[in-house]
């Protein structure tokens, strides 16, 4: 069985924008070793932060051509779901979209990779891969 393993939308912007750690982000995706997984909210916040920096085509390829040519299986959310991140948002002091990759990583039994040193706050709760 391979390991599972959480990109955040800091990782996915590293690889895209060729940045501090996007070496290790780009192993990932062409290892066969891992399943790489990213919740939809965290897809986007991603899009949301392309379509302001560099604007909405951009981000719009971003769901449209690149996402769909990665091997990264994208994980909706049931109500139970959305509950289980707002439930750890009422005890950390996280993004409420960080909050979606720790419960998605909770979860799924999986490493959460990212370099965001916000989720320094929920160290120990979740196994973290800092790029």
């Amino acid at each position: 069985m391979r390991e599972k393993i959480v990109l955040d939308s800091f990782a996915l912007l590293a690889y895209l924008g060729e940045e501090s750690g996007f070496e290790r982000v780009r192993r990932l995706l062409a290892s066969e070793d891992v399943q790489l997984l990213m919740n939809e909210i965290n897809v986007g916040e991603a899009y949301y932060i392309i379509a302001r920096e560099r604007g909405l085509t951009q981000a719009d390829e971003l769901v449209d051509v690149i996402l769909a040519s990665l091997p990264i299986i994208l994980v909706t959310n049931s109500l139970q779901e959305v509950i289980e991140a707002s439930r750890i948002k009422a005890v950390y002091p996280l993004a409420y979209a960080d909050c979606f990759a720790v419960a998605t990583a909770s979860r799924e039994k999986a490493r959460l990779i990212t370099g965001d040193p916000e989720f320094k706050k929920v160290q120990g709760t979740i196994e973290i891969d800092w790029l």
